[in-house]
């Protein structure tokens, strides 16, 4: 009599011991090393501000960057 063909039904020993094997192995994601900070070092940032709000701090000349946060650190220091 000859033997039916071998269906799997769920998970095998095989599989479970595959899975087992993976996750013993499988080094864990780790996080981008974060970058170091430099004391009083600024940041490039994107920032959406009104026309208007720009228009002001660009009408002394260059420098307007710099005019923007030291107004945006007297509210900051203003609050601590």
């Amino acid at each position: 009599m000859a033997r039916p063909p071998f269906r799997r039904t769920g998970s095998s020993v095989r599989d479970t011991a595959e899975a087992a094997f993976k996750s013993a192995t499988t080094k864990p994601v780790e996080a981008p090393p974060k970058a170091p900070v430099v004391p009083g070092g600024r940041e490039m940032v994107t920032l959406r501000i009104d026309r208007e709000v720009l228009e002001h701090f660009q009408e002394g000349g260059p420098g307007w960057q710099d005019r923007i946060n030291d107004a945006l650190r007297k509210i900051v220091d203003a609050k601590s």
